[in-house]
């Protein structure tokens, strides 16, 4: 089984492009900390998106954003400019999600602020219903025995 889970920042702006055949592609990189090492450590990740995820992460997505990318790890080898034989890694993005807010991912509230007339800012919560019945059988419930 190929599968791979990473959580970072993108470190560019993804781009979508289109092959000849008209197929969509955007390539990106990914920075993710190493929490548990004693000295703080990035590895650096190369990301290809294909078709619609691509022009999805190229619409709504910069360097910086804090994302979870699900994929496949794929080997390429090719020699470069000196004859020397280079092996790179890419991960092909199978699906990707953003994983902290617009808010979080600028810094707090540096660019957010609110409306100056917040109609949310007086109302008071709706009183749950009360409902001391389950659906399958209408005995009584007592949400004090609820282990949740």
């Amino acid at each position: 089984m190929n599968k791979v889970f990473l959580s970072g920042n993108l470190t560019r702006d993804p781009e979508v492009r289109y092959s000849p055949a008209g197929k969509a592609y955007s390539r990106m990189g990914i920075a993710v900390n190493r929490p548990y090492s004693k000295e703080k450590t990035v590895d650096f990740f190369n990301l290809t998106a294909f078709n619609k995820t691509a022009e999805f992460c190229s619409r709504y997505m910069t360097k910086g954003t804090r994302v979870v990318v699900e994929g496949t790890l794929q080997t390429s080898t090719y020699e470069n400019k000196d004859g020397v034989k280079v092996t790179g890694f890419d991960i092909l993005i199978d699906n990707i999600e953003f994983a902290g807010s617009k808010r979080a991912d600028s810094g707090g509230d540096n660019n957010y602020s609110k409306p100056a007339n917040d109609s949310y800012q007086n109302r008071q919560p709706a009183p749950p219903q009360k409902n001391n019945y389950d659906d399958f059988g209408g005995e009584p419930i007592d949400p004090d025995d609820t282990p949740f």
